[in-house]
C-alpha cells in the first residue's frame, strides 16, 4: 500500500509539474513575445549550451513534429527550420538570425546521433584476418610505430612489442572491433611524435624505491620481481583498445555533447571522435604515471578514477577537451 501511495504521489507531481511549467512558459512568452526557442538562441551563446538547451526544449515539446525534429536525415534540416518556424508563428523575415541558429543546433544534434551510429557499426564489424583492407590498416599500425623495426612475419610475437597480447593481434581486437583498429591507426598515423613516445615510455622499466608499508606487504623475493616491474608500465595497444571502449562510453551515454557541440560548428564527424581517442590515449598516459600504481593489476582503479575525471571535466558546459582541433580539420 505504501509503496502505491508513493507511486501515485509521484505521479501527480509529475503532472503538476508539467502543467505548472508549460504554464509558466505560455506566460514568459506572452510577456516577453519570444517562445523558448527564441529565448534559448537570443540568450545563450553558441556551443554546448545553447544546443543542448535547443535539444532538450525540442525533446520536451508537447508537438509531435518538434520532437522529431532532432532526428530528422541531414539534408531534411532546413525543411525542419521552415517547419518550426511556421509551426511556432516566428517570421522570419523579422527574425532571420533565429533561423540561422536553429540550423546550426539541429547540425550538431543530427550530426552526434549519427556519428554514434557510424561508431556503433565499426564497433560491431569484427575484424577479418581474411579482409586486405583489415590486414593493411593492422600492417600500417605497425609501419607508423615501428618504421625502424620490419615485421618479419604476419604472425610474430614482434607484436607484442606495440602492446598486443600474442602472436596475432586479431584476437584482442574482439571487445570493440574495427573501432579499436580505427583509433590506434589514427592515433599513430596523425600523432606519430605522441603516439611513439607515448609507446616507448610503457616498455620503460621503473625502478622503486621500497616503503616500510610496502616491505610489510611483501616478501623481499616478491618486491625484487616487483620493483621492475614494466609499471610505467603497461600493454599500449591493449590500452588503446580500453580507451577506445571509453571513449565509445562516453559516447553514446551523452557525455561527449558537451565537448562536441563545442569543438565542431555543424556535425560532429568520426574525426572528431578519433581525435578525441588521441587526446584521451595521450591524458591517460600522464595520468597513469601521475597515479604511480604498483603495477598492472591497478588499471581498472586508475581507469575507474580517470573516467570520473573526465565526466567531471564535460559536465562543464564550456568544456572542449581538445579545443585546438578544429571542424574543418
Amino acid at each position: 500500500m505504501k509503496h502505491f501511495l508513493r507511486m501515485f504521489v509521484q505521479v501527480c507531481l509529475y503532472f503538476y509539474c508539467k502543467c505548472l511549467w508549460r504554464c509558466l512558459k505560455f506566460v514568459v512568452r506572452k510577456l516577453t513575445g519570444r517562445c523558448e526557442l527564441q529565448r534559448i538562441c537570443y540568450n545563450t551563446k553558441p556551443g554546448a549550451a545553447r544546443t543542448m538547451k535547443i535539444e532538450a526544449s525540442l525533446r520536451g515539446s508537447k508537438s509531435k513534429r518538434l520532437q522529431t525534429s532532432v532526428s530528422v536525415h541531414p539534408d531534411a534540416i532546413e525543411k525542419t527550420i521552415d517547419d518550426i518556424m511556421e509551426l511556432k508563428r516566428i517570421n522570419p523575415d523579422i527574425n532571420p538570425q533565429l533561423g540561422v541558429s536553429l540550423q546550426a543546433c539541429l547540425l550538431q544534434i543530427v550530426g552526434y546521433r549519427n556519428l554514434v551510429a557510424e561508431v556503433e557499426k565499426l564497433r560491431r564489424e569484427p575484424y577479418d584476418s581474411e579482409n586486405p583492407q583489415h590486414e593493411e590498416m593492422l600492417l600500417k599500425l605497425w609501419k607508423c610505430l615501428k618504421p625502424n623495426s620490419p615485421l618479419k612475419a604476419r604472425i610474430s610475437k614482434q607484436w607484442c612489442e606495440i602492446g598486443f597480447q600474442g602472436d596475432d593481434p586479431k584476437t584482442d581486437f574482439r571487445g570493440m572491433g574495427l573501432l579499436g583498429l580505427y583509433n590506434l591507426v589514427y592515433f599513430a598515423e596523425w600523432d606519430t611524435g605522441i603516439a611513439q613516445q607515448v609507446l616507448s615510455d610503457s616498455l620503460q622499466p621503473k625502478y622503486r624505491e621500497v616503503t616500510k608499508k610496502e616491505l610489510s606487504q611483501f616478501s623481499k623475493a616478491e618486491w625484487e620481481k616487483k620493483k621492475f616491474d614494466k609499471a610505467i608500465g603497461y600493454s599500449f595497444a591493449i590500452v588503446g583498445i580500453n580507451i577506445t571502449d571509453l571513449a565509445y562510453n562516453l559516447l553514446v551515454s551523452g557525455a561527449l555533447k558537451t565537448h562536441f557541440y563545442n569543438v565542431a560548428p555543424e556535425a560532429p564527424t568520426l574525426t572528431h571522435f578519433q581525435q578525441t581517442f588521441c587526446y584521451l590515449m595521450h591524458e591517460f598516459h600522464k595520468f597513469w604515471i601521475e597515479e604511480d600504481p604498483l603495477d598492472i593489476m591497478e588499471f581498472n582503479r586508475v581507469r575507474e578514477k580517470f573516467h570520473k575525471r573526465i565526466l567531471k571535466q564535460l559536465q562543464n558546459p564550456e568544456m572542449a577537451l581538445c579545443p585546438h582541433f578544429a571542424a574543418s580539420e
